[in-house]
């Protein structure tokens, strides 16, 4: 354990390897798995009557699935009743022909085996023709039409039955399942934060030192469940994405490495908390595939994680090293956890949280900029305020949206603004008139209040003030109008726009380009 701390730092001094004692996963009824820990399927088909005939269609593949046991019987009896048969031929083809009641065969007599006096004889025949040993004692004779084609027969048949089964027992002597005991799956699966996100992990290696070409790994989530119209599916399968957008399911499995699936919104462990795993049931079917080095075979690797297999708030401890010129593994160390920190929250529970404390923030308009000069500067100004006033009734549209504190606020800038609207003297009769967004109200001034133009005429001047809800105090604020406005309204020089002291409307006496902005609207 000191090598580990120097080699990996503090982080990982309180590591107790005793998996037994303290990272045991609680103790529960075992249930029935669908694939065992060492990748067999636990599913037995049954009842299906007909169907039998369907695996004696494909006989090859019914030998090569076949146990050891029953392919050696069948390949030892195949051989036996074949020699049987073969030889009780060539013995009836000795007995019709008389060759067996001429037993020493003499030299006036041509038999059609030489020879071949019985059924033993017969037999040792066959095995010298069918081995090719040809010891030369026993011949076929010319004398004899019927052994030349039983002997053309016997060595099809012969050909044929040695590629069937010396073929069947190759490919089953060279299936790459015995490559599969040689990669390595973690006994546990863990869950724990990486990158700080909450990820389920587990753990991959390879004994062997020839690499596994195209390694690709998959995962699936084995789990009853009920549809919203009310079907039921048993042992339901789902997949995990274990990096598939990414490109992390392909492996470069030199050493061990550890498989990640994010736990997000997408993930069927979504709403898993540490408190719910206690309570569920599901199995994780773990695939890991790829093509042996060393024949060309595509090899497959399966194994299985329970609900009380996988560890809430563990970690894997490290197994690499840096040795002098090389990097060790520690195998001894590839099924070991360690705690964590680890919230036992799900992450939807998380997201829930973390959306009720953090506040809502309103969009904040951009700061105005320094005006570039000209019309367009004017243009700019009047662009922007147009766009603040849309802003502004926007907000008033959606006051539930905003905190207790920014709607006091809020009311107490508005109760300012509308004193100072009521402070000002309206105009009688005076109607409010806009241009673009903002409204303007009209507001007659007598000749005392400003110095009149023209001596011994009382005029009166229209003043356009801006109730815009960015004046402060209840002051209002002159608007930006169009250059043919400003020298009516605003320039000091200009002559004021004059009212008639009885009669006619305020609103007539406008300039045109006031009376049609007021007509639009």
């Amino acid at each position: 354990m000191s090598t580990i701390r120097r080699k990996f730092g503090e982080d990982y001094q309180v590591v107790n390897t005793n998996r037994s004692m303290t990272f045991a996963a609680p103790v529960k009824k075992k249930r029935q798995r669908f694939v065992e820990k060492n990748g067999r399927c636990n599913v037995q088909h049954g009842n299906l009557g007909g169907e039998t005939s369907r695996y004696i269609s494909d006989l090859f593949t019914t030998l090569v699935d076949l146990k050891w046991r029953w392919n050696l019987l069948i390949f030892i009896l195949t051989y036996t009743v074949a020699w049987l048969v073969m030889a009780s031929m060539w013995w009836v083809i000795a007995y019709i022909r008389g060759d067996l009641s001429h037993g020493g065969h003499k030299s006036t007599y041509t038999p059609c085996v030489a020879n071949v006096y019985n059924f033993p004889s017969a037999f040792l025949f066959f095995i010298e023709t069918e081995a090719t040993i040809g010891y030369g004692h026993r011949y076929i004779t010319e004398k004899c039409p019927e052994g030349i084609i039983l002997f053309l027969f016997q060595s099809l048949l012969g050909s044929i039955v040695d590629a069937f089964l010396i073929g069947c027992m190759f490919i089953k002597m060279s299936q790459p399942k015995k490559r599969a005991e040689t990669l390595m799956f973690s006994q546990d699966a863990v869950i724990s934060q990486r990158d700080g996100k909450l990820c389920l992990m587990f753990r991959v290696g390879n004994l062997r030192n020839s690499h596994m070409v195209s390694a690709q790994i998959r995962c699936k989530l084995i789990k009853s469940r009920q549809t919203p119209e009310g079907e039921f599916l048993p042992l339901d399968q789902c997949e995990l994405d274990v990096g598939f957008g990414t490109g992390a399911d392909q492996l470069f499995l030199v050493s061990p490495l550890t498989i990640c699936h994010e736990i997000n919104t997408k993930s069927p462990f979504f709403d898993l908390s540490q408190r719910s795993l206690m309570n569920e049931q599901f199995e994780i079917v773990v695939i890991l595939e790829g093509i042996v080095e060393t024949t060309g075979m595509t090899c497959q690797a399966r194994t299985s994680y329970t609900e009380d297999e996988v560890l809430w708030g563990h970690r894997f401890l490290p197994v690499m090293s840096l040795e002098e010129g090389f990097f060790r593994v520690d195998y001894s160390q590839f099924h070991n956890t360690f705690e964590v920190n680890t919230p036992p929250y799900s992450v939807k529970e998380q997201e829930e949280k973390s959306s009720l404390t953090s506040p809502n923030t309103l969009p904040v308009a951009p700061a105005p900029s320094s005006p570039p000069l000209g019309n367009a500067g004017r243009s700019g100004g009047r662009r922007d305020r147009l766009l603040s006033a849309d802003y502004a009734d926007h907000a008033e549209d959606q006051p539930s949206r905003l905190p207790s504190k920014l709607q006091r606020m809020s009311s107490t800038k508005e109760e300012h603004l509308w004193r100072g609207l009521r402070s000002v003297p309206s105009l009688p009769g005076g109607k409010a008139s806009s241009t673009g967004d903002l409204p303007l109200s009209i507001q007659r001034l007598r000749s005392s209040s400003i110095p009149a133009v023209r001596q011994g005429q009382p005029e009166e001047q229209v003043q356009l003030l801006s109730l815009d809800g960015e004046a402060e105090d209840g002051e209002p604020e002159k608007h930006r109008l169009p250059a043919a406005a400003v020298g009516a309204v605003a320039t000091p020089a200009a002559a004021p726009v004059h009212f008639p002291s009885a009669g006619g409307r305020p609103e007539d006496n406008l300039p045109a380009k006031l009376r049609r902005m007021n007509a639009d609207r």
